[in-house]
């Protein structure tokens, strides 16, 4: 399979139109979806007494595993036994954001593979307890620019481990989260990113981003003010590296099963525009 084709969707709604219109090298009318699953994770660091809900619609389209964060209840139970046997050409016309950008994701886990990608630098994530795993990833996420001392990070999307590789590395975290109000370290976490996304060096945004619509108008700020955006997803790991170069400076790509569902090595691939 190809690395795919010089890309210049401005949004995920462009991207979708343009899988839609088959600029790629599958009809998402010939690819069907097998499996649905909506997860419910809890987790609980040993390192830490905060609790984080995570919640995911997890598509499997062939080989591919498609995945999107979803907010508490905002999808039905039902929704893991409704989309199992359709065409990713429906789903990405679904009414709900999270069923398009999930069928997104396994599109671009299929079509495009990582492991195939020239660009992208395989980093093995070594086996190990939820905290090893967690500080491997994220320092491999740091690793992707340079965080000078003094550099202001904004972070949106609160990951504990991560704010420390972000302190670590010399830089300035500046949280953002819409479900948390205070890091491990009792840091406030400000809840309206456009306060920092506009007075920052750097941004670092997860995946999760991508389910309401915050994702596009961090590629905007991006492209408005030359900030550099680097993505750290394991949801919409397929769907980011399509916008390298275009609002994204470097991805960390991190397929399903993400490192919290595995204590083995699992690989990510890391790019840099």
């Amino acid at each position: 399979m190809s690395e795919g084709v010089n890309c210049r969707a401005a949004t995920i709604h462009d991207l979708v139109g343009s899988v839609l219109e088959n600029q790629f090298e599958r009809d998402p009318g010939d690819v069907c979806i097998s499996g649905a699953f909506h997860i419910k994770q809890g987790t609980r660091l040993t390192e830490t007494s905060q609790r984080y809900r995570n919640n995911y619609l997890l598509l499997r389209a062939e080989t591919s595993f498609g995945a999107c964060s979803i907010e508490e209840n905002e999808l039905s139970d039902e929704i893991a036994h409704e989309l199992p046997g359709k065409r990713v050409s429906s789903l990405l016309e679904d009414e709900r954001l999270p069923v398009r950008v999930a069928a997104l994701d396994a599109y671009f886990n299929l079509v495009h593979p990582h492991e195939n990608n020239s660009k992208a630098r395989p980093f093995a994530l070594p086996g190990g307890t939820a905290v090893e795993r967690a500080k491997h990833r994220d320092a491999a996420i740091t690793s992707l620019v340079n965080i000078d001392p003094g550099t202001r990070v904004a972070l949106i999307g609160v990951v504990n481990p991560l704010v420390k590789a972000i302190e670590n590395a010399g830089g300035i975290c500046m949280p953002c989260d819409f479900n948390l109000h205070a890091t491990q370290d009792g840091q406030v976490i400000e809840q309206d990113m456009y306060t920092i996304i506009y007075d920052c060096d750097m941004i670092i945004a997860t995946g999760m981003t991508m389910s309401n619509g915050s994702f596009d108008t961090l590629l905007q700020a991006g492209r408005e003010s030359g900030v550099p955006l680097i993505v750290y997803a394991q949801t919409g790991s397929g769907i980011a590296p399509n916008f390298l170069g275009n609002g994204v400076a470097a991805v960390s790509a991190e397929p399903f099963p993400f490192s919290q569902f595995s204590s083995h090595e699992t690989t990510l691939y890391l790019y840099v525009s």
